[in-house]
């Protein structure tokens, strides 16, 4: 079974309309890899068709799309009442552009180009935001309260740097599965931090002094990366 990130439940579903397929391969790639269900479409009508016909837990629109524009689709999206979270991609550096999309009711914006970590970031906040949930991961003891940006081990706080914290938000998203160095640079580097792959050792290595005395183990795949280890459901 696929770790889900959002406090149990099913997999999360994405709908992304882009026509430009390049930028559409890339974030399909990279919001796969993050746990979430992606379908993509090339034109505001097949956006606007799945909207209508089937259930998502976010849109992204990008809004110079063919046939239907994306501020259309969002349009007749808010029209039907739909609550659904929206993170709408512009072209243009216009403010034009990003008033009229958050005024027909976009909850956030990303102009392009910008950085796969960003997206990820606002894509995380936008489905946290849509669940209403807690924005909790928890494992075995290990509890990370993403609001507070606090982790508890038991009922003790761990103290931890931005960085260890970073490192650790990722692990414990994808607990027992392989999360590559450069992967983990990535994430912090969607922080504003310019993160090389020796640092990312430096963290972890940090990271496992300070949770194996809870029994936490992150484990290193030699030239490949490390994986937080899932405790064992029965002792």
């Amino acid at each position: 079974m696929g770790h889900v990130p959002q406090g149990g439940g099913s997999v999360m579903r994405i709908l992304l309309a882009e026509d430009d397929v390049i930028i559409a391969d890339a974030l399909v790639r990279s919001l796969r890899k993050a746990g979430y269900a992606v379908d993509h479409m090339t034109t505001g009508a097949e956006a606007d068709t799945a909207l209508l016909s089937q259930s998502f837990d976010l849109a992204i629109l990008d809004l110079g799309l063919p046939k239907i524009s994306g501020i259309e689709v969002l349009r007749r999206l808010r029209a039907r009442k739909s609550p659904l979270p929206v993170l709408i991609l512009t072209a243009q550096d216009g403010v034009e552009d990003r008033v009229r999309g958050l005024d027909a009711g976009a909850d956030d914006y990303l102009t392009k180009p910008f950085a796969l970590p960003e997206l990820e970031a606002r894509v995380r906040a936008l489905t946290r935001r849509g669940t209403g949930q807690p924005r909790q991961i928890e494992l075995g003891s290990l509890v990370y309260d993403q609001a507070e940006r606090m982790v508890k081990a038991g009922d003790q706080i761990v103290d931890l740097s931005a960085r260890e914290l970073g490192v650790l938000e990722m692990l414990m998203l994808r607990a027992g599965r392989l999360v590559s160095k450069e992967h983990l640079a990535d994430h912090l580097c969607g922080w504003g931090e310019e993160v090389s792959t020796n640092a990312i050792e430096v963290y972890v290595h940090r990271l496992r002094k300070k949770l194996e005395p809870f029994g936490i183990r992150i484990a290193t795949l030699r030239g490949l990366g490390y994986s937080l280890e899932k405790p064992a459901e029965h002792a």
